[in-house]
This record gives C-alpha cells, sequence and structure tokens, in this order.
C-alpha cells in the first residue's frame, strides 16, 4: 500500500498500471500478501488502537458541539464490539476462500476446433470513498487483492489518525510481496474527491462507504460506475402467526445490537390481530432495553391496557416522516397493516431495498414474502443484522449494494470480478458461416466445465 499524496490523476494511473500486474499474479502470491498483511496488523495492535483512540477523542468532541453525528462517530470505534478482531479475522477468512480469478463459467464448441470459454478477471481500478470506518482500509485491501483489483481509498478527515496508522502498516507488510506497491494506494491530499471522480478513463468502479449525503453526491457527480446504497431503511412485518418470544428476540437483535448500522431495522409492521398478542411483548422488551418507539394511532392504543404507566410513557407519536426515515439510534417507527400485500406494498414504497424481513410460522406467506419484495436481502425469521459479508462467508465485505445491477447485497470477492470471453480457434472467419451453398454452420455444442 502506497500512503500517497500524489495528484489524482498521477494515483490513478499508477493504480491503473499496477491492475495489470496484479490480475496475472498466482493465487500464492496474493495469499501470501493478505498473510503479510494480518501479521503486521496483528503485531502493531497497540499503535494502531492509540490512533485511533485519538480520532475518537476529537470527533466526540465534534459531536458534542453538533459538528458531527453519533452514528458516525459510532462506526469510527474500531475497539468497539469486537471490530478489531473482526477485522483481523476477516484478512485469513478472505485468504482462505478459493480464488475467484480465471473460474472457467461457460464453454462452448462454436465449431470443430473454434471453442468459446468464459473466464471471470477483476473489475480493474476501485475507488473506495469512506467516512469514518478505519477497518474499511483492511477490508477492502484483502478483497482487493485476493480479486486481483487495484484499489485508491479516500478517508474522511475524522478517521486520519487511525488510517494513516493502518495504511504505514499495510504498505511495510506489502513491501516483501510480490503485490505492486500501486495496487493499493491511501490518497492523503486534502479536497481531491471530485478530481477523482472525473477519472473514469483510469477509474472502473467507485464504492463509496459512509453517509446518505455522501452516497448521494458521488452518485450524481460522476461517470463512474458507482456500487453502494445511500439508506439502509430496514423493516420487519410481525405477522400474527409468529411465535412472540421468537418475534422479540429478533426484533431486538435487529433494533439494538447496533443501532447505527445500516442493517438496523427502522420500521416495524404489524398486522392487526397482532397487535393484542405478540406486539405488546416486543415493545415491551424493546422498551426495556432503551427503545423509542415511535407509534401509529392503533398501535399505540393497543399498548395502552398492556403495558406499565411507566413503559406507555416512552411511546411517542409517528408522523408519516418517521416511515421514511434512517434514525440509525434507538427510534423504532409502528405501523399497523392489515396483512401480507399490505406490508409488502409498503416497503416496496418506502423501503431502501437494502434488507427485510417477515417474522411468521407460514411457510407460503413467508415465500410470497421473499418472492415479493425488491429488496437485496429478504428474509424470514431471522435478523436484519444478519445481512452482512462476514455472515455471509464472504470473509468481510468492501459494502452492501442495492443496485439492480452486476451486483447486491454484501460485496465480496464475487462481486468484484466480471468477466471474459476467449476463443480458441485455427484461423476460422465469420465469412465461412452462413446459410447457403458453401457455407457452414456453427455447432453451439455445450460442453462441460
Amino acid at each position: 500500500m502506497s500512503l500517497t499524496n500524489a495528484s489524482p490523476l498521477e494515483a490513478a494511473q499508477a493504480a491503473k498500471s499496477a491492475s495489470h500486474v496484479l490480475a496475472t499474479l498466482p493465487a500464492s502470491a496474493r495469499n501470501d500478501a493478505l498473510t503479510a498483511i494480518h501479521a503486521g496488523l496483528t503485531e502493531a495492535r497497540d499503535e494502531i488502537l492509540a490512533a485511533n483512540a485519538r480520532d475518537l477523542e476529537v470527533a466526540r468532541l465534534a459531536a458534542e458541539h453538533g459538528q458531527l453525528s453519533q452514528s458516525l462517530v459510532s462506526r469510527l470505534d474500531l475497539g468497539k464490539k469486537g471490530k478489531w478482531e473482526d477485522m483481523l479475522k476477516g484478512i485469513l477468512d478472505v485468504r482462505d476462500l478459493e480464488d475467484p480469478v480465471g473460474k472457467v463459467t461457460l464453454r462452448t464448441r462454436l465449431d470443430d476446433g473454434l471453442d468459446l470459454t468464459r473466464v471471470t478477471c477483476p473489475i480493474g481500478v476501485l475507488l473506495i470513498i469512506f467516512e469514518a470506518r478505519p477497518e474499511v482500509i483492511a477490508n477492502i485491501a484483502s478483497l482487493a487483492v485476493k480479486s486481483g483489483n487495484a484499489a485508491i481509498l479516500k478517508g474522511g478527515k475524522e478517521s486520519t489518525e487511525s488510517f494513516v496508522a493502518i495504511s504505514t502498516v499495510i504498505s511495510a507488510a506489502l513491501e516483501k510481496t510480490r503485490v505492486p506497491n500501486g495496487a493499493i494506494q491511501l490518497v492523503t491530499t486534502r479536497d481531491v474527491i471530485p478530481q477523482l471522480l472525473d477519472l473514469d478513463q483510469y477509474i472502473d468502479l467507485v464504492i463509496p462507504r459512509g453517509s446518505n449525503e455522501l452516497v448521494r453526491y458521488i452518485k450524481s457527480t460522476t461517470k463512474i460506475p458507482v456500487l453502494g446504497h445511500a439508506d439502509g431503511l430496514c423493516s420487519i412485518f410481525l405477522e400474527r402467526s409468529a411465535d412472540a418470544k421468537m418475534a422479540a428476540d429478533v426484533i431486538i437483535d435487529s433494533k439494538t445490537s447496533y443501532p447505527a448500522a445500516c442493517n438496523s431495522v427502522e420500521t416495524l409492521l404489524v398486522q392487526g390481530p397482532a397487535l393484542e398478542s405478540q406486539f405488546p411483548v416486543v415493545a415491551g422488551a424493546l422498551i426495556a432495553k432503551g427503545v423509542v418507539l415511535r407509534c401509529d394511532a392503533k398501535s399505540k392504543a393497543a399498548l395502552a391496557n398492556k403495558l406499565s404507566p411507566d413503559l406507555s410513557a416512552k411511546i411517542e407519536d409517528a408522523g408519516d416522516a418517521d416511515y421514511d426515515t434512517e434514525f440509525l439510534s434507538l427510534t423504532l417507527a409502528v405501523k399497523t397493516v392489515d396483512g401480507l400485500d399490505e406490508a409488502i406494498g409498503h416497503i416496496n414504497a418506502h423501503g431502501s431495498k437494502h434488507t427485510d424481513a417477515i417474522l411468521t410460522s407460514s411457510p407460503e406467506l413467508a415465500e410470497q414474502f421473499m418472492s415479493s419484495v425488491d429488496s437485496a436481502g429478504v428474509y424470514w425469521n431471522a435478523s436484519t443484522r444478519m445481512a452482512d459479508g462476514m455472515r455471509y462467508g464472504f470473509g468481510t465485505e468492501v459494502g452492501i449494494s442495492t443496485n439492480k445491477i452486476h451486483s447486491r447485497g454484501p460485496v465480496g470477492l464475487e462481486g468484484l470480478m466480471i468477466y471474459k470471453y476467449q476463443i480458441r480457434g485455427q484461423g476460422q472467419v465469420t465469412a465461412a458461416y452462413g446459410e447457403g451453398e458453401g457455407k457452414k454452420r456453427f455447432k453451439h455444442e455445450r460442453l462441460p466445465l
């Protein structure tokens, strides 16, 4: 990794050149680089966490003065909830995955001595623009190296100490490997994002990791394809047949395990008959965990006689805007729906196509929900927090995509690959094929992989 203050153009040109080398390295060389990165970060743990603590101190002061959101501060903390351990584990998990480069996915005999194959290959040069999340550097570096992609990283000023510390360690580790120095670059020059977003002749994909404002800005100001999501507005539909305890456990985890995460649930849709049975159990458990419920009139009325006055006093009235809000905090909007069709309609109209779930004992309703909801992740009786590359077995992720093309959901190695077609022939020309006398016809014979 190069910690560079080069111009955006110079960084992009170096990355493009390095990508051609990296894409041809054997899997053993790329795996050796990940082993070196893991060892270097493990040894430098105390120094990196100390740097992160300095970033956190500045960020908390900024948050106290209203200059930074609490959710961003939470994402900055590298020592929180096993984040450091997960980061290191992700490097080895990625290393141990099957090599994604050069896999044959199609073989067709066009004619005798004329064979077509389709093989996987890297995208090329990735530009990752991120806020706060210092672990992104290790995640991206690991996935990029393993997948044969070069990567340019540009972090926000709130995580400067952390990403400089991490990058310095990764750079030193890669110096001992066959991975070109320019293959992974951290740009330290300030105010260069507009210039980077203009370099579509060198950069092949932009991956934003940060606030809604950041993602929307990037999507509106570049010709380069963008992989990511602007919002994480996830919903859970509580259907009348769901087990109350299971529902409470799933919703509690979805909301409280990491409220600032993009896969945290923000809207709870409750079927009318469940208001008198499952919902009070769920609501009581949520309030006990410090969650503020913003309820519509029906769901609020259902709790009036079910909860103690102290708990009922913590329920707020919901407004229309609450069902379009990504709170990223211990606040949950609650809405009553008649049934499955209304729940699906609400999610498709108000959700962000990230991750949504149904809690039900009916397989038929669950399957209908999962086929009808237009989201990257649709779950039955499982926490929305499952939307994660590590939990999916991808090792780690470069981000979560709600795109309709290329890749959706948590994006790991597979999402960083495209493919090329190769033909091996013996001098064949198109003029020899067609209809009529003396012309040949293509065989189009599918061959085993």
